[in-house]
């Protein structure tokens, strides 16, 4: 009977998806949520091997830890991870897949996780969606039919909410390391890592008008994402509610790669601080072309800012430039260091908040098993609630989880200066 209603789900939502026409890839943040955007993202390299191996509790200690004691053979506990492999989202899908791997190569390295006397060993199986809602359909069921019993996905928030249903039709606990959107976590198998995006709007509006001091401020947003709009209502509501204005807000698409017009009617206006809830391909046109013509404003941004190093052709574009993230990779806890030295031995690369946001998804799906004392997905679900993990992604702080899916984490925000991005609150 599960497999009719299933089956019958997947028509509804496919007809569905083509009557709004919904086959656009969605672009989430860079760290909250990705989604597919505007400009060709450069992919990290992948990773031959889907998993294997790693670490202990739900603290990600990467490596110094004891492996656990248990009786009997091992066992196998099948992680499913879903993302953009191809496309132009491509480098957020394989930064959660790479993320993920990390966190399972030390988890079994470590011994595995003991459950009731039993060892278990994580394995994963990932699956490329694209960044599309309706391939997001076809990448968790060929998931499903790997045996997967959690899920760390989907990155982006639209492939996200189109399997959200399906996951809790499955009964399996669903953690997105990066879907950003509120109905990511509608249903009560369903958690995330990252920040929604009305919190992200909300935090940058008090940290733009409280701690930088700004009153009038210009936005510029993607009204073609959920990610860009739903930031932007969030942080103009909240703005005026501090009592600041907006001098501009001023639209574009995720496609476009000329924003002079909008640049122009801002220069015209006496906004103090353009904000900009965007992804960093975005970004990197945006800073350009303001400063071709002589728009000298500091640029503040959403999580989606991170990476804008590695895409723009000269550095003093962004820099003084403010974003807020979940991680920095510079940063020199113990955790991160150990995580950033692992992601670089592994992948010859830095990794970036949405490697972190899977790392931790991992370790969460980890101290779930631990608290439930069951791998049954019912008995982990319920433990969400009552679980505690140091994380990467809480800026030092631990990452717990309310019983509608939201973490409780602390935030960063991520000041490029010198060309390198550092830890704006150690600068002052």
């Amino acid at each position: 009977m599960k497999k009719v209603l299933s089956l019958c789900l997947v028509l509804v939502m496919v007809l569905s998806l083509a009557a709004c026409g919904g086959n656009s890839a969605p672009a989430e943040t860079k760290g909250s949520d990705a989604q597919t955007n505007a400009a060709e993202t450069k992919p990290a390299e992948t990773n031959a091997a889907d998993t294997s191996a790693a670490d202990d509790t739900q603290a990600p200690d990467a490596g110094e830890t004891q492996a656990p004691a248990a009786t009997g053979d091992t066992e196998e506990y099948i992680i499913g991870g879903m993302g953009p492999l191809t496309g132009s989202a491509a480098s957020y899908g394989i930064s959660v897949k790479q993320g993920a791997e990390v966190a399972i190569n030390e988890i079994n390295a470590a011994g595995g996780v003991v459950v009731d006397g039993k060892t278990y060993t994580f394995k994963l199986e990932f699956a490329d969606d694209e960044a599309s809602e309706d391939k997001a359909i076809n990448a968790f069921y060929s998931l499903v039919d790997k045996k997967i019993q959690a899920l760390v996905g989907a990155t982006t928030s639209g492939a996200s909410i189109a399997i959200s249903d399906l996951t809790y039709e499955e009964g399996i606990l669903q953690v997105t390391p990066s879907g950003s959107a509120i109905d990511c976590a509608k249903n009560p198998n369903a958690f995330r890592i990252c920040f929604t995006d009305p919190l992200q709007g909300e935090t940058m509006a008090d940290f733009i008008y409280n701690d930088l001091g700004y009153t009038k401020v210009a936005v510029m947003y993607s009204n073609t994402s959920d990610y860009g709009v739903g930031i932007k209502d969030a942080f103009e509501a909240k703005f005026e509610e501090l009592g600041g204005s907006i001098a501009a807000s001023e639209a574009f698409g995720d496609n476009d790669v000329d924003f002079n017009t909008q640049l122009t009617k801002i220069k015209g206006t006496d906004a103090e601080a353009i904000f900009v809830p965007g992804y960093y391909q975005a970004a990197t046109y945006i800073t350009k072309q303001a400063a071709d013509m002589g728009l000298e404003l500091p640029f503040l941004g959403s999580d989606g800012w991170d990476g804008v190093l590695g895409t723009v052709t000269d550095a003093s574009t962004v820099e003084g430039a403010i974003f807020l993230s979940p991680f920095f990779a510079a940063d020199t806890n113990e955790n991160v260091v150990k995580f950033v030295d692992a992601y670089k031995a592994a992948y010859n690369a830095t990794p970036d908040q949405f490697a972190a946001d899977s790392y931790d998804a991992v370790y969460v799906i980890k101290a779930a098993m631990e608290k439930a004392g069951s791998i049954e997905s019912d008995a982990m679900i319920a433990a969400m609630t009552e679980i505690s993990v140091a994380g990467l992604t809480g800026a030092g702080s631990e990452i717990t989880f309310t019983a509608e899916g939201e973490p409780n984490k602390g935030a960063m925000f991520i000041q490029i200066k010198d060309g390198q991005y550092t830890d704006y609150k150690a600068n002052k």
